[in-house]
């Protein structure tokens, strides 16, 4: 289905039959990406007495618990109830799901500490003056492996609370990343690009989240997208989450 979109006075076209799905689904045991010493996802049949929620064991239907932590098991979409004392959830935070988003790929820069950033530098130079609703940050190297990778205590790269105050400078309010998290896994809870982008307590931007854990293949190209960003109604500061992705065509 072909929709014509206009933003900020330029028109494109996307197919909306054509989505890229750049979540990492929930799958069940430890073959699974995690992070944050979460336990791995659980989906089990309900049993009561006699009677399995399971048909290929003897159950009229499938009727199975999941036990999981949107942190930590998978593509997640948070609000900035993830670091306030206030109660907010990504249900009452969101509220618009398509947005015009801008694909980049930057390799993170070792810094002498060992630790792996991105850069405002990185992040400017990649926009190259574009100001989208939404930025998807695809990092190098992009192996497959990142579907069920175990980050917890690997000290991953993350984005240098600078770069996250120039992409909250730019009015972007959604930030899509392939990581476990935008700040260091262990800061003493400075949470600094976290609190950057939301400008949490003294200017909260409200209605803006962070994605985490994405996975952008190979195959899908830097550049500018229709962002469909789905969330489960969670009434919690996260959700499990999955983001598409639509190749636009600039109208002339």
């Amino acid at each position: 289905m072909t929709t014509k979109i206009t933003h900020k006075g330029k028109s494109y076209l996307t197919d909306l039959d054509k989505p890229i799905d750049i979540s990492i689904p929930l799958r069940t045991g430890v073959d699974n990406v995690n992070a944050w010493y979460a336990n791995p996802v659980t989906i089990e049949p309900v049993r009561m007495g006699d009677w399995i929620g399971e048909v290929k064991q003897g159950g009229s239907v499938n009727f199975r618990n999941i036990a999981f932590n949107p942190h930590g098991n998978g593509t997640h979409t948070e609000c900035v109830g993830h670091i306030s004392k206030e109660d907010y959830s990504v249900n009452q935070c969101l509220k618009k799901f398509f947005f015009i988003a801008e694909l980049i790929t930057v390799l993170p820069l070792e810094t002498p500490d060992g630790d792996k950033i991105i850069t405002r530098q990185q992040i400017e130079d990649c926009l190259e003056g574009k100001q989208p609703e939404a930025i998807v940050i695809r990092t190098l190297d992009n192996h497959i492996s990142k579907i069920n990778r175990q980050y917890s205590n690997t000290n991953p790269a993350y984005l240098h609370h600078e770069a996250a105050a120039y992409i909250d400078s730019l009015g972007i309010d959604h930030l899509l990343i392939d990581l476990p998290s935008v700040d260091r896994e262990s800061d003493g809870g400075k949470l600094l690009a976290h609190h950057a982008f939301w400008q949490y307590p003294h200017q909260t931007k409200m209605h803006r989240t962070i994605t985490e854990m994405i996975y952008v293949p190979n195959t899908v190209y830097d550049g500018t997208y229709l962002l469909n960003l789905q969330i489960a109604s969670f009434e919690n500061d996260a959700s499990p989450s999955k983001p598409l992705l639509f190749q636009l065509n600039k109208v002339l």
